[in-house]
């Protein structure tokens, strides 16, 4: 994983928007977008990368000196110092392109969903400093009322800790909060594409398409 002060001091991205197309994925906890996002996965040759799995996955792994640290703010349903989740998003991106190079001699642009992530603008400012700049961001927009209800749905069998009613309504209060501002940012630069997400998975998923035709041409 990269350096938490390599990053901190880079001023410079290390992947270009010339060889790697990024799409910024937001929307409100229990959104639909891991849904969405799997089904563009398996259309388009995108890699995804969820920024909650991979905090999550950093949490559990033996031996991690940010494990606590992930595992008291994610249940406290606070965000989690941004230097974390940048550096284990860039050790994604690496791992899939190095993958994605041995298996295959084509040039085509390794294409990133990353899902969950910038959740706050100080987020945003800094991957596209240090990383790589975004293309645009899809924003799924979704009452929280049918956010929760999946949620609590989903809680059933998840296991997850942070699927209950009382985290559940902590973390709506910090997406208002800290995410849409994000939003609001990257609106004011007609780079977000506003999805309604409280239709049917397969109504969602047509106008995802449609938008994605539309920004980045037939054959992305």
């Amino acid at each position: 994983m990269p350096a938490i002060d390599d990053l901190k001091s880079r001023t410079s991205p290390v992947f270009s928007a010339d060889d790697v197309t990024v799409l910024f994925v937001l929307g409100g906890p229990g959104a639909g977008k891991g849904t969405q996002c799997e089904r563009l996965v398996a259309a388009y040759g995108f890699t995804h990368l969820s920024a909650g799995d991979l905090l999550r996955a950093e949490q559990n792994r033996a031996g991690s000196q940010y494990g606590e640290l992930i595992k008291d703010y994610i249940k406290d349903g606070l965000i989690v110092p941004m230097e974390v989740t940048i550096a284990l998003l860039e050790n994604a991106m690496r791992d899939a392109m190095s993958s994605s190079s041995s298996a295959t001699s084509t040039s085509k642009k390794d294409k990133f969903l990353i899902d969950g992530f910038p959740r706050k603008f100080d987020q945003a400012v800094k991957f596209e400093e240090a990383v790589c700049p975004a293309q645009f961001v899809l924003f799924y927009d979704c009452p929280e009322e049918e956010m929760e209800r999946r949620l609590l749905e989903r809680g059933k069998t998840s296991g997850r800790e942070d699927d209950n009613a009382e985290s559940i309504r902590k973390r709506f209060r910090t997406f208002i909060e800290t995410s849409m501002p994000v939003v609001d940012y990257y609106e004011k630069q007609d780079k977000v594409v506003r999805l309604k997400a409280n239709m049917k998975p397969d109504d969602v998923y047509a106008a995802t398409q449609k938008e994605l035709v539309k920004r980045l041409g037939e054959n992305f």
